[in-house]
């Protein structure tokens, strides 16, 4: 790993996502509504999240809107698959005149991966919600997914594992 992104985790006392790269919440809110289950959800948990270059975060989805918002380091492409199987890529950074966006949403149910693009790290943050919940947590295994979306079988390769 970048030394430079060590430090982060470190000093951010981040840990091991299991969909890839490093986290640690930071914020869970104390008010609570109900998620798409009808499960008791905080209204909005927030986290910093680390993707260091060569790594990436494995296809998953949450059944909770999420924002992501990109803080330092490199840009990241964020893969989404919609229900219907349609695929977009969206590039989160700072460069806004090379059409990074420094924010975006990922609504509820889509499929996401995130790939860092550069040789150092991304450091972002996720905002969920209702709340993030890894109940709400659907992390499946390249062979699910390809009978999901077997028009990806490329993209899966890449962001997948199992």
């Amino acid at each position: 790993m970048n030394p430079e992104a060590q430090s982060i985790v470190d000093r951010l006392q981040l840990r091991p996502h299991p969909e890839g790269g490093y986290y640690r919440e930071t914020f869970r809110s104390e008010l609570f509504g109900r998620g798409s289950s009808g499960q008791p959800r905080a209204a909005s948990t927030a986290i910093y999240f680390l993707l260091p270059a060569g790594t990436f975060s494995a296809l998953h989805r949450v059944s909770s809107d999420e924002v992501w918002h990109h803080y330092a380091g490199d840009p990241v492409d964020l893969h989404l698959i919609r229900e219907a199987g349609e695929h977009e890529v969206v590039r989160l950074g700072a460069n806004l005149l090379a059409g990074e966006v420094p924010q975006i949403v990922v609504p509820a149910h889509v499929w996401q991966a995130a790939l860092p693009v550069g040789d150092r790290y991304a450091l972002c943050g996720c905002t969920v919600a209702p709340g993030f919940d890894f109940a709400d947590f659907e992390l499946p295994k390249r062979a699910a997914l390809r009978v999901l979306f077997p028009q990806h079988e490329a993209l899966l390769q890449r962001l997948s594992r199992g």
